[in-house]
This record gives structure tokens, sequence and C-alpha cells, in this order.
């Protein structure tokens, strides 16, 4: 007898029987075990039972016991199936051998019958349980490799109680993670008033992750989940990287507890600011952190940025202080250029001061600029930007030959982008877009703000 939400649940367990054999009345019900829903479910130790130790195989026995598919062709393996059974399922086991020998001339028709009630039965309860429950993999059972899917599956009701059912037996390859950016930031917090921003109704700003200065215990780091990955968090604001505006519904966002600079230093020139440094153990937890959303959502490398790249000149976080090239040296998250590409384009096409081709390369790469030919506000912000994510040593938004040769590698390796490729080609023409059953990104340059 197994316990759900406080509602026992009765699974029978009989051998089938030859149609050939005589039918006879039974005498009493079927036997029920007594199953402890603490123990897992395995096969005894015989040779038989090694198959059903296996994934498809315990499905397929499961499915049989709630009748969603054929016998399997080992009846024998409708016997035992507690691994480590209580004083009353050793009871129940005794007894259960003693009349599995004495029912053996049950008629076909009792059995089936006790198979749809069972499977009613099971059906009814389990729609209230939590996915897994009791390690009862549904997920379908048939001989060979074909896949048969249960009619749990098949049927699910909606939520609403509509009149229709959602079939989820036919699932397309051609899908993906609805995750395409993932946003590092500074909170420009402590770690306690972090938390209260993040959650605070009224702010309205929140972020999937947060990770702490230091470790709570001395040794080890806890990692706060304040949204979970499915939902959207509200953490990038009015944002654009790489034809996407309004980043939040497709991007995790991890905030990194970091005072960023003092708050006398607000009104200074961001080269003037006092930038605070992140720990390497706190370095140690995010980049880990980082690699594990990369990992989960396939998240390309020039599609790992910081909140400046994807709103430049509104927010200047995670600073130039962030550790870039570590994260991509020891935890192979984001992008960075090759040392001998850049040595390249600062010596064989170094920058002459061609606005334009800048702006049209900084669009390329992924950063909201206008393209209007000259050198204005926001382009000063997108060059700054850029530079404090890739070249950190100077960040004042003034175009040089070093800041845009580290530009040119980065579409060379990323995009590739030849270097027999004319200087003047337009984004459209160089960038890949990755994304399928849509137009391609960018038909035109952003527009300016």
């Amino acid at each position: 007898m197994i316990s759900m939400h406080g509602e026992p649940i009765d699974i029978a367990f009989r051998k089938p029987q030859a149609a050939s054999r005589k039918p006879q009345a039974a005498s009493r019900k079927p036997f029920s075990r007594n199953i402890d829903a603490r123990h897992i479910f395995t096969a005894p130790t015989t040779a038989t039972s090694r198959s059903l130790r296996s994934a498809p195989a315990f499905q397929k026995y499961i499915a049989l016991r709630i009748g969603t598919c054929a016998p399997p062709r080992t009846p024998t393996l409708a016997r035992r199936i507690i691994a480590q059974p209580t004083r009353s399922a050793h009871r129940a086991d005794s007894q259960s051998q003693v009349t599995t020998r004495t029912e053996k001339g049950m008629a076909e028709e009792q059995q089936a019958k006790i198979i749809n009630e069972g499977r009613r039965g099971f059906l009814a309860r389990s729609s209230a349980w939590p996915v897994g429950m009791l390690m009862l993999p549904l997920a379908g059972c048939g001989d060979g490799d074909g896949v048969v899917p249960s009619a749990h599956a098949q049927d699910t009701p909606p939520p609403s109680g509509a009149g229709y059912t959602i079939d989820r037996s036919i699932q397309s390859p051609n899908q993906d993670s609805r995750v395409r950016t993932l946003v590092l930031h500074y909170t420009a917090q402590t770690l306690a008033d972090s938390i209260a921003s993040l959650t605070s109704p009224q702010r309205q700003v929140s972020a999937h992750y947060l990770v702490p200065d230091a470790a709570d215990d001395g040794r080890r780091f806890k990692v706060f989940e304040l949204v979970p990955q499915a939902r959207r968090a509200w953490h990038a604001g009015v944002s654009y990287w790489q034809g996407d505006r309004m980043l939040n519904a497709g991007s995790v966002g991890i905030e990194i507890v970091n005072l960023g600079f003092p708050p006398e230093d607000e009104n200074l020139p961001l080269m003037n600011r006092r930038w605070y440094p992140y720990p390497d153990a706190q370095v140690a937890v995010f980049g880990a952190l980082a690699a594990d959303v990369v990992a989960q959502h396939q998240v390309l490398p020039h599609k790992v940025v910081g909140h400046s790249d994807v709103a430049p000149g509104r927010k200047t976080d995670p600073g130039p202080l962030f550790p870039w090239k570590k994260l991509y040296d020891q935890y192979k998250i984001g992008a960075w250029p090759e040392a001998e590409a850049v040595d390249y384009y600062r010596v064989n096409r170094p920058f002459a001061g061609d606005v334009a081709s800048l702006q049209s390369k900084l669009l390329a790469y992924g950063y909201d600029t206008p393209q209007t030919g000259t050198l204005d506000a926001q382009t000063v912000n997108v060059v700054s930007a850029f530079q404090m994510h890739f070249r950190p040593s100077r960040y004042d938004g003034v175009p040089d030959v070093e800041t845009v040769a580290i530009l040119d590698a980065l579409l060379e390796k990323y995009f590739n982008r030849g270097r027999a490729i004319n200087k003047q080609t337009l984004p459209g023409a160089t960038a890949p877009t990755g994304e399928k059953g849509s137009d391609a990104w960018p038909l035109a340059p952003a527009p300016s703000r």
C-alpha cells in the first residue's frame, strides 16, 4: 500500500495466465503488497531481474502494472520488486508466493478486469502527484527501440478543465532553449541591501541569481536563486544585443555583490572613479555558476555580456575590474580575441579615424550603435562599454588603434569575418545570425537614439 498525500494507493500484482487454463472463480480479492514509498524499486537478484534494472525494462514493467502496454515477454518479471521491504512487506511477500501458486487458474476475464480497475484508479490518483513521484517513469513502453507513449502522457487534461486535452506524444526536434544571452551585473550594494532591493515589490527589479561577496560560513558560498530560470527576471531593463531588444525575456541575469565605486565618485568620468575589485573566491563561484548556465542553454560566447554592453551609457556594471579574461581562460566563458589576430590588425589595418566603419563593426558585433558617421555621444558610450569589457586599461570612449584591432579580431574569430574582406562590408553581410525560422539579423542598422 503506497500512501501519497494521505490517500492509499493499491497496486495489485498477479502473474499473467495462459489463455488455455480453465477459468476458476476467485475465492478472494487479489492480494496487494505493502510497498513503502521510501524504498527504491529494484528487481530481485536473478538472471531475469537484471534486465528489469535497466530503465526501459523497468518502465515496461510499471506500464504493464497500470495496463498501458502489452505484457513483457518474460512473465516472471512480475515478481518481487522491493529492495529493502518493511516487516509488513516481508510478511506480504511470503503470503504472495502462496497466493501466486494457489491462484494460477484465475480467468483471463477476471485478470483483465483487475488490471483495468487498477489502471483507472492509478491514473485518477496520480493526476495530483508531482513529477517523478515514486520513481515511476511512465515515458512509455515497447519492444526494440520504438517508443509508444503512455496513455497518461497522451491524454493530459489542461489546467483550466476546458474541453480539450494536450497530446505530448509527438515532439519536434526543431527547438532549443529560450535563453539566448547571459547578462552579468554588480549590485552596487551590500549583500543585505542587495537582497532587499531584488525582492522589493516597490523596486521591481530582480535577477535569477545573486552571488554574495563572501562565504557565509567561511568555507562555502551560498548562491541565492531569486527567480527560476524558467521565469523572466527583471534585470536588463531597456537593453539591446545582436538584434534583440528588451533582453529580459531571453536571458539569464546574475547579480554579483560588489559596491562598484564609492558614491562620491558618481559624477566623475569613468577613468577617474575608484572601482572595487572582485575577490578570487567570489570569481570562482560566479565563474562556475556562469559555466553551468552556459552549458545548460548553449549560450554562445559572444552572448555572454555585461549590463554595460547591453545598455551603454545607462549602465556601467560589472565595471572595468570585472575579470572577463580570467573567466575566458579558466572557465571558458564569454568571448576574447586572439592575441595574434589583434597584432595583425594593429600592424596591417590600423584604425585611421573612419568612424562610419567603426560604427558598422560595433553594430556587427552586437552593440546598439548609431550609424551616423560621426563620433556622437552614444557612439562614445558604446566604445567605452566595449573598452571596459575587452581593453580595461583605457575606457574613456575614445577609439584608438588597439581598440579597433581588438574589435576586428573578435569579428574574425566569432563572426567568420576573414582578413581578406573589405573593412567597409556591412554588418548584415558578415554577421551570422544563428537564428532559425525567421529573418536574418541584422537586416538594417539599429536606429540611432
